[in-house]
């Protein structure tokens, strides 16, 4: 059985009023983060005197590397922030990465600040290398807040370990997810010590504001973010699970019923944190996009059954509480910059791309949908997508793996053959991270520009 939840044209008049297409914030915003540093690296200089010996310059390079990592750090809780501005415009995506990175940077930061700065008060004291776990033990227990910061400093490193890669792999998405949420109490424990011992803070009255100032921002932008407005959200539009419907085996559409849900400022392609307050749920928050245009009363995602919480959705009944967060995202038809458009599908990558092909304004031939999958059979949503193309004088091609197993060829001669003019698209794609960078590569070999070449991706 398969449901359809068609806006048609009234979805694609919503759409095209939506339409302005603007430039990725992301380097002003890098920018700013380099002008932050330096002002960083300008507050150690001025506060530092002239060094002459090798104790002196140690211990410099441990406040430097040490002020470094407690400015990474606000970015990195900034980063968890869920800020609007940097979901729908940078790309939630490029913003997971920027956390990544900004995590591997504090961590390599606050494990070079720790190594220097004991081995230089390890000099101070007439001790040597070998005496800096001593010198350690004997900062933690004399210096004030010294306690606290090595307690926040070991969840910095646990939290590190447990996001390396092979490790990250092996852990439950939810464990792993809701150990992540330590960071915060990580940065909590860590900050004391910084105004309390830093040098820099004591010589520049100012500079304890300006860290004030830094940190508490980006506290209120968490607490506003992360709390009060999910809070809002669910109170005002009220969800709750109207229908579970199986699409094809192991994919099922979970259809969400709500007060003004179009008030929510959902656009087709982006995706929610969805909660689904049933036994065995109610601490698991997933991230699913939309799978249809939103509607007032009604809004759909459509979910492959890969692990645990997906799989559980076919069971839930209807009435369901649900908990959402978002919208976040952007692959949104904001990003288009050309009249004709190509969307690319893998798996069930499908989910935002059937929105996006049904919303996104064009004439008969402008919108072309390529949706990759192992076997007809699952071909998720393709009565729907048939049934769309036929309306609006869309192209729908799948590519399937042969009888015997063999992948279909994508490549860039097998795109210019299919599309001729291939490179004059604006191409959205979205599925499994091997499949993205295959396509993605054939369609720059095929002279796609990369600033129009729109996807997102989870991986770190």
């Amino acid at each position: 059985m398969t449901t359809t939840l068609a806006g048609g044209r009234a979805a694609r008049r919503q759409t095209m009023r939506r339409i302005r297409p603007r430039r990725s914030p992301a380097v002003p915003l890098l920018l700013a983060v380099g002008a932050g540093a330096a002002a960083v690296l300008w507050l150690w200089w001025t506060s530092t005197p002239s060094i002459a010996d090798t104790t002196g310059k140690i211990i410099a390079a441990g406040r430097i590397t040490g002020l470094l990592a407690g400015y990474l750090m606000a970015l990195v809780v900034l980063q968890m922030a869920r800020v609007p501005a940097l979901e729908r415009r940078v790309g939630s995506d490029r913003v997971a990465r920027w956390h990544a990175m900004s995590g591997r940077y504090t961590v390599s930061l606050v494990i070079a600040h720790v190594f220097l700065i004991m081995w230089g008060y390890a000099r101070q004291a007439g001790k040597t290398l070998a005496d800096i776990v001593s010198q350690t033990i004997t900062s933690i227990n004399t210096l004030p807040d010294m306690g606290k910061a090595a307690v926040g400093t070991g969840l910095l490193f646990v939290i590190a370990l447990l996001s390396v890669g092979p490790v990250r792999r092996r852990l439950p998405y939810d464990g792993w997810y809701h150990v992540h949420l330590l960071t915060y109490a990580a940065v909590f424990l860590t900050f004391w010590h910084q105004i309390t011992t830093g040098n820099e803070f004591a010589v520049t009255p100012s500079a304890k504001t300006f860290w004030y100032g830094l940190y508490g921002a980006v506290t209120a932008l968490v607490l506003w973010y992360r709390i009060l407005t999910p809070i809002r959200l669910n109170l005002r539009h009220r969800m709750r699970v109207q229908a579970v419907i199986e699409e094809t085996p192991g994919v099922v559409s979970v259809l969400i019923s709500g007060h003004r849900l179009h008030r929510m400022g959902a656009e087709a392609g982006q995706f929610f944190r969805w909660r689904f307050l049933a036994p065995g749920m109610r601490f698991s928050s997933h991230p699913y996009s939309l799978s249809a245009a939103p509607r007032p009363d009604m809004l759909r995602i459509t979910v492959k059954a890969i692990g645990d919480h997906s799989s559980r959705l076919r069971e839930m009944e209807p009435g369901t509480r649900v908990w959402a967060e978002g919208p976040y995202g952007a692959l949104t038809a904001q990003r288009r910059s050309r009249g004709k458009v190509l969307l690319v599908a893998g798996g069930v990558g499908i989910t935002p791309m059937r929105a996006l092909f049904e919303t996104l304004p064009g004439a008969s031939g402008d919108i072309t949908l390529l949706y990759r999958a192992n076997s007809t059979q699952d071909l998720a949503l393709w009565g729907e997508l048939a049934k769309i193309a036929d309306e609006r004088g869309a192209r729908l091609m799948y590519a399937v793996n042969s009888p015997d197993g063999e992948r279909p060829d994508i490549s860039a001669e097998s795109l210019r053959r299919k599309i001729p003019d291939v490179d004059r698209h604006d191409v959205f794609m979205c599925g499994p991270p091997g499949f993205a960078q295959q396509v993605y590569a054939a369609l720059r070999d095929a002279g796609v520009p990369a600033r129009r070449i729109h996807h997102e991706s989870f991986e770190m």
